[in-house]
């Protein structure tokens, strides 16, 4: 089993990551015990950009901090979130009586160089600047695009995960019986130069990554938490429908027709149904962190399937 958690759900402080991990290490605890091997991983949005915030006006003070990668920010994140997240399920299973090991994995994600996305970078990240102070980033490598009047910011493509490099030692860790928590954020990007794994100036999805992943290990779920108990066609409209099944056809139907908000509720669906799609008996649930117990039962939750 695969659970992909939302970075918007850690909050926007460490005391609120902290209140949020021990929430989420009871449900995902009650999945353990269920009998469950579970694979964990989370999102990074607000996180990553509160590094990338803080480096920017280290970079910007009498202090002069260099500048760093996204690459960088991306493992920073996985290492303070992953941190919170098996501490407290750590906690929580000791709680119940389970001594079950719980490790955080430091998950690079194989990305192809020539991925159009490179060519159009189109995610926005960190603050905002003058044009003077854009035109200076420019000079040092950074893509810097004029956004809707309010200033220039820094922009990074969003490639198609391609490989994930730690898969076996993620496979390993759940063969000795271990709770993993790996491609945090949708890991670390990188590209493949001969035995070199190069740093892109990028961000990989999430819910992509965590589809890649799952393959990989052979899931027969991926659960994707979001803030939402099912998914909806004609959302917030007086002919909205909430969805308890999907077959993958009719999702890539949806889809196509524009149903589902891009940069939210698109990918994951698009990410659950290239899941389901892979191999026959596989399954791909959207729910809410509480309801995934349920959600698998089949008493709330969409799942997606062939």
């Amino acid at each position: 089993m695969y659970l992909r958690w939302g970075g918007n759900a850690l909050g926007d402080t460490l005391t609120q990551q902290m209140q949020a991990v021990k929430t989420t290490a009871k449900a995902i605890a009650g999945l353990i015990e269920a009998g469950n091997e579970v694979v964990i991983a989370h999102g990074n949005g607000p996180q990553v950009g509160m590094i990338n915030l803080a480096m920017e006006a280290g970079g910007r003070s009498e202090a002069k901090t260099p500048y760093i990668p996204m690459s960088v920010c991306v493992a920073m994140s996985q290492g303070y979130i992953g941190y919170d997240l098996q501490n407290a399920l750590r906690e929580e299973l000791l709680d119940r009586g389970h001594n079950i090991p719980v490790a955080s994995i430091i998950t690079q994600t194989v990305v192809d160089e020539n991925d159009p996305a490179f060519a159009d970078p189109t995610k926005p990240i960190g603050s905002f600047y003058s044009k003077e102070e854009a035109e200076e980033m420019m000079q040092r490598g950074y893509v810097m695009r004029e956004d809707a009047g309010r200033g220039w910011r820094r922009v990074v493509a969003s490639p198609m995960p391609v490989d994930i490099v730690e898969k076996d030692t993620i496979k390993a860790l759940l063969a000795a019986g271990q709770v993993v928590v790996a491609a945090g954020g949708g890991g670390i990007p990188v590209r493949r130069q001969g035995n070199h794994l190069a740093g892109a100036s990028a961000v990989v999805d999430k819910d992509f990554a965590s589809c890649v992943l799952a393959d990989i290990i052979d899931a027969d779920w991926l659960i994707i938490l979001t803030a939402v108990e099912q998914v909806a066609i004609n959302y917030g409209t007086p002919a909205q429908q909430w969805l308890a099944h999907l077959s993958v056809a009719d999702a890539e139907r949806y889809a196509a027709e524009g149903q589902f908000a891009p940069g939210s509720m698109l990918p994951k669906v698009q990410a659950a149904a290239r899941f389901a799609a892979t191999k026959p008996g596989r399954k791909a649930l959207i729910t809410l962190l509480e309801k995934a117990e349920d959600g698998i039962a089949g008493k709330t939750g969409t799942v997606i399937e062939q």
